[in-house]
């Protein structure tokens, strides 16, 4: 288990990465960006890394075989097959659920292969063997392919005899969002399995709560597990700096993606369907010398390509200042950190400041990273520059689209009378593995965190026990994406996913700001971004 310091001290002995599987140095190179990666392979920190590696993994998955777990070898009720390598390395997974009456069925709950090992015929692989497998038992097997169709494997279960469950249900199924499917082995074939395919339908929706849950508990098992290794494996990786007392800037980054990455799944799992927190995050520590390291949130300069602006309004590139537009990620890195409300209250309690050097430790105390959000003035006007993963881009710009068509068509609505306003990305630039989108600085924040501050900040408390702001906050915001997904024609779900709502907000007292009204309470502004 990680964080004893007996245990790492044994694990940093290593003074080199030779020893490193590979599984470890795919963990590795995840936390390095595609672009940047593709820019300079050979670098020397990355030279280890990369040797063969490509060839190994095909090696690798041809050498692959699929494994049956035995029923009391699973959790949750889950059984599953595993592709695994002749050294043990575990490529993917079919985890399904065994339902007995009342005729035997094998939901599949999911099929997920490694990133690294896609495309490369393992998908396939498996869900033939999981169709051998379910005719020697002589049993149904029952899917909700979620693949969307303009995927290149969305046909992957048809390929492999499987049918859409219409075709034995007729219209039954009312929801026109599920897309199940049925496989029919052999010693069913021809027969009237109509009525308890049903009724098996029926059973799966009504217990389709149960196993998200169940999945979800999975997820977060095996997705702690491998965090604890992937940390284990920087330490082994960077052995030598660790032990000296030593950190060059490639450890100090890698260091840092990897607890940007933890932090943000310790905040996505708290909203995980029926999780309680079973399998504690708090099993993964960093050894102090680690811990204080000073954040490093871009590439060193040999992983960097040639600067490049992603979209947006390049004549605004041209008030920018010379220095940032000769090296974007440095001195956007270096520009004061957003004064949001809750990175406020963090410095206060610790007696820090904005100037401040943060440690990769005080990232893990916060639970978020104040430094992906810099603020700017240009030409007398405050901006916001948000940093943002590379591959993001292209969904980003697809984001703005939708923003302008909401501006331009909705120009005068409200929502529970605070008016509906966009803050679409004005330039987006990509440098050093990252990618820094601009946007101007509005008088809001995020309605979450609007939330947390009236119900937990002590000098709001008070105010919004008197004036139930929250629920102001949380009906406007509703409402907000209500009227935007009627207008567009799209599922409420869609914009909630693609865009994030700002209600406004004295971010120099740190209170609302809302209008009065005869008695009424209600929000400036609603900004979607």
């Amino acid at each position: 288990m990680v964080g004893g310091t007996g245990t790492m001290t044994k694990d940093i002995q290593h003074d080199t990465p030779k020893e490193l599987g590979l599984n470890e140095r795919l963990g590795l190179l995840a936390l390095m960006d595609e672009e940047m990666r593709a820019a300079s392979p050979h670098t020397p920190q990355g030279a280890d890394l990369f040797d063969n590696l490509w060839d190994l993994v095909t090696i690798t998955v041809s050498g692959s075989r699929i494994n049956r777990l035995k029923p009391e070898d699973t959790q949750n009720g889950f059984r599953v097959f595993e592709i695994s390598a002749e050294g043990g390395e575990i490529l993917g997974r079919l985890n399904m659920l065994y339902l007995k009456k009342p005729i035997p069925c094998y939901y599949l709950v999911y099929v997920e292969v490694a990133a690294p090992f896609r495309r490369k015929g393992l998908g396939n692989r498996i869900i033939r063997h999981f169709g051998d497998f379910l005719a020697s038992k002589s049993a149904v097997g029952i899917l909700d392919n979620i693949i969307p169709e303009d995927e290149p494997t969305y046909d992957i279960y048809e390929k492999q005899d499987w049918r859409p469950l219409d075709s034995i249900v007729e219209n039954s199924i009312a929801d026109p969002h599920e897309n199940y499917m049925i496989f029919i082995p052999p010693s069913l074939e021809g027969k009237e399995i109509k009525k308890p395919v049903l009724q098996l339908l029926h059973h799966l929706k009504r217990k389709r709560t149960v196993i998200d849950i169940r999945d979800n508990d999975s997820m977060v098992q095996r997705t702690l597990a491998e965090f604890k290794t992937l940390y284990q494996t920087l330490l082994t990786y960077f052995a030598a700096e660790v032990k000296k007392g030593k950190s060059s800037a490639f450890m100090r980054f890698m260091f840092t993606r990897f607890v940007t990455k933890f932090i943000a799944f310790r905040r996505r799992i708290g909203d995980l369907l029926g999780y309680t927190g079973g399998e504690s995050t708090e099993q993964i520590t960093l050894l102090p010398r680690i811990a204080a390291l000073p954040v490093k949130s871009y590439a060193p300069r040999e992983w960097a390509k040639k600067t490049s602006i992603a979209f947006g309004d390049t004549a605004l590139l041209s008030r920018l200042p010379e220095a940032l537009q000769a090296e974007p990620a440095r001195l956007i890195e270096s520009l004061p950190n957003y004064h949001r409300p809750n990175f406020t209250a963090w410095l206060q309690e610790r007696g820090k400041s904005y100037s401040d050097t943060l440690t990769i430790g005080d990232l893990m105390d916060l639970g978020f990273d104040p430094t992906r959000l810099k603020e700017i003035t240009i030409d007398d006007e405050a901006f916001i520059f948000e940093r943002v993963q590379a591959r993001q881009l292209s969904e980003l710009q697809k984001k703005n689209d939708l923003l302008d068509r909401i501006a331009s068509e909705m120009t005068l609505a409200k929502t529970r009378n605070a008016s509906l306003k966009t803050n679409p990305i004005v330039l987006a630039i990509q440098d050093r593995g990252n990618a820094y989108v601009l946007r101007r600085k509005v008088h809001g924040i995020h309605w979450e965190e609007a939330l947390e501050q009236l119900q937990s900040h002590p000098l709001l408390q008070e105010m919004n026990a008197s004036t139930g702001l929250d629920k102001v906050v949380l009906a406007t915001v509703r409402e907000a994406n209500e009227k935007i997904a009627d207008h567009i024609g799209v599922e409420k779900g869609m914009i909630l996913d693609q865009l994030a709502t700002f209600v406004s907000w004295d971010l120099h007292n740190n209170q609302p700001r809302v209008i009065i009204d005869f008695g009424m309470y209600y929000l400036e502004a609603v900004w979607m971004a």
